[in-house]
């Protein structure tokens, strides 16, 4: 079984996806069901953070920019996208939450990615 606990990207609405100017990226995760989900893949340990750096790209491209990177969960990761230098267009932006696990004196670490199209219109 898999457990979906995020990243769950948040816009204002489902239609909002024509993006101008200073944007505030920002995702959520279920604490639940990364807990459940930590068990199944038999990781006991603590969580020590959770970090969540935001990339950016043009779509049909390879190479991902780094918008910015948060941990602050109370307030959903969030990172500011700035696209009035961006040409207009279709783009891709990459949630990429990292999940870190204090376990047996070790570290580890699992990350899950969330990728959501939009479009750039400045």
């Amino acid at each position: 079984m898999s457990y979906n606990w995020g990243p769950h990207y948040i816009v204002p609405s489902d239609i909002f996806k024509t993006y101008s100017g200073s944007v505030l990226l920002r995702e959520e995760l279920d604490e639940e069901l990364l807990r459940q989900g930590l068990e199944e893949l038999g990781f006991t340990g603590r969580i020590a953070r959770i970090s969540n750096p935001w990339y950016y790209r043009k779509k049909n491209t390879d190479t991902w920019i780094q918008l910015g990177e948060s941990e602050d969960k109370d307030r959903y990761f969030p990172v500011r996208w700035d696209t009035t230098s961006l040409e207009n267009g279709q783009y891709e932006i990459m949630g990429l939450m990292h999940v870190f696990i204090e376990e047996d004196g070790k570290g580890k670490a699992i990350a899950r990615e969330n990728i959501v199209e939009v479009t750039v219109e400045n």
